[in-house]
């Protein structure tokens, strides 16, 4: 934004200058009215540079948010899935040492 400021404040200083310098000419108006219309002209597509940046620094950040919310999300699962899969280990080995205590009672 720094940019657009510097290059609005030469405009405008050159746009006074032409205007000082264009006083003796008969057709000065005419160029300084275009200046002036290039100015507002440039003055309305900064506003917009400006607005979309500005909503695309918010979808930046919520975009953020939801990537770290989902990061999360699948942290927990995968955490979830670890102790499902330790305890049915744990489950088959009791499975199998009550299997075996099964087999030693009947002989």
């Amino acid at each position: 934004m720094n940019n657009f400021e510097q290059k609005e404040k030469n405009l405008n200083k050159l746009i006074y200058k032409l205007g000082t310098l264009a006083a003796g000419y008969s057709h000065s108006s005419i160029d300084f009215s275009k200046l002036i219309s290039e100015k507002n002209q440039l003055n309305l597509e900064k506003k917009e540079i400006e607005k979309k940046n500005k909503e695309l620094v918010l979808e930046q950040k919520y975009l953020k948010e939801k990537i770290n919310k989902l990061q999360i999300e699948i942290k927990r699962k995968a955490d979830l899935e670890k102790k499902f899969n330790q305890d049915i280990d744990e489950l088959s080995q009791e499975a199998e040492n009550l299997a075996q205590e099964i087999d030693e009672w009947q002989t």
